[in-house]
């Protein structure tokens, strides 16, 4: 799962009305360590969805894997959080709607599991790194964010890129690739309800109940088709899903803004293609490889056309 799936959430509201003057973050340097942490973060989350493809492909149900993903994320966030004793992780307001995104996550990566069962790591990945630009096009008719032409443009031109990688039509494609498209689109509709929910629910309760969720509806599925790894190597990988690369986002966002972080995602193209070829002896063909750099193209020009807007939004109100 990219990592944008279990980025901290972005409450920014486009409210404009007036607040304190402050340094705006777009203009703060960022630091060496949160660079390193970045790219270390991505990194792991390539190496989690390696994993997950290692575990499929020896053998184990991608409901079952997928069902401690999200249980070992759980446990290691009520640890955390000490949930116990605070409300804030358990509290909904608008209990349909958190339900419905709960839902989402858990079914996005499973999606993804499953086209990982025949999929090149570099090809779900080129796929859903599209994602971005589909929640932009979904804001409009969901949220009434309505994108502007040259975004509109952005968001066109990743979808031909992941025509290209696709290639529907012809002898290269593989029916797999819609599993990998469907996540892209439930993503893209958690991506839309975190937005609805961010400034109604606890930032705690949207990062704790997808686990949860995801733990309650995958459970019948996963234990029907449980059958455990053999060897401690798979032991470990099983249980440690989720952990790691969930504290590694922890450490970056507090050093740098989420902004600042969020353009090494396409390192994580990177990462995946190399830990495919040395895990799986993968390497994507030039259609793959095509695709992915039209996507990241305009991907980091949508980020860059936020960031103008952004800036715009900032000045109007320092105006105000």
């Amino acid at each position: 799962m990219p990592p944008w799936a279990h980025a901290r959430i972005d409450t920014e509201s486009p409210d404009l009305s007036p607040k304190p003057i402050r340094k705006d973050v777009d203009t703060e340097t960022m630091p060496p360590v949160a660079l390193v942490l970045a790219l270390g973060m991505f990194l792991l989350f390539a190496a989690l969805d390696t994993s997950g493809k290692y575990l499929i492909t020896s053998g184990l149900a991608a409901s079952f894997v997928v069902w401690f993903r999200f249980a070992s994320q759980a446990l290691a966030q009520m640890l955390i959080s000490r949930a116990w004793s605070n409300a804030e992780l358990w509290r909904m307001n608008n209990v349909l709607l958190q339900l419905l995104r709960a839902i989402t996550l858990p079914a996005t990566t499973l999606l993804n599991f499953k086209a990982l069962e025949t999929l090149q790591l570099a090809q779900t990945v080129s796929v859903f790194l599209s994602a971005p630009m589909m929640i932009t096009a979904l804001a409009g008719p969901l949220l009434g964010e309505w994108a502007g032409i040259r975004r509109w443009l952005a968001i066109m031109v990743a979808f031909a890129g992941v025509l290209v990688v696709v290639r529907p039509g012809t002898a290269m494609f593989d029916p797999a690739i819609l599993y990998s498209i469907s996540a892209t689109f439930v993503y893209a509709l958690y991506g839309i309800l975190t937005r609805k929910l961010a400034g109604s629910e606890t930032e705690a309760s949207l990062v704790f109940y997808p686990s949860l969720i995801g733990i309650l509806l995958l459970g019948p599925f996963a234990w029907t088709n449980a059958e455990m790894p053999e060897g401690v190597f798979d032991t470990a990988l099983l249980l440690g899903f989720g952990i790691f690369g969930h504290t590694m986002f922890i450490k970056a966002s507090r050093i740098a803004s989420a902004p600042k972080i969020a353009p090494f995602v396409y390192s994580q193209l990177i990462w995946m293609t190399l830990l495919g070829w040395i895990v799986f002896g993968d390497l994507p063909d030039w259609w793959t490889v095509a695709g992915a750099a039209i996507i990241c193209a305009s991907g980091l020009y949508l980020m860059y056309r936020e960031r103008v807007l952004r800036l715009a939004r900032s000045a109007a109100q320092v105006e105000r």
